[in-house]
């Protein structure tokens, strides 16, 4: 996995709820390549989205959990 998108599940499980915006600006990181690393975690599974009138947010999905469970305890 791109360390990237390790990194990204990693802040949405701490803070559920965030759009692309937010997390590029929490991992520091450009807006369009951090939009295209959630749409592949949301295709591969990882991640959920809802839609906020124009804004959408991101969660882990159950089997996002318990991915983000076995990076944790694989750390």
């Amino acid at each position: 996995a791109n360390h990237r998108r390790i990194s990204i599940l990693l802040l949405v499980d701490k803070e559920p709820g965030l759009s692309v915006e937010d997390i590029a600006d929490r991992v520091k990181g450009n807006f369009k390549t951090i939009s295209q690393h959630t749409r592949v975690l949301v295709r591969a599974g990882l991640l959920n989205k809802k839609y906020q009138g124009r804004r959408v947010i991101h969660f882990l999905s159950p089997f996002g959990k318990k991915f983000v469970e076995f990076i944790k305890n694989f750390d």
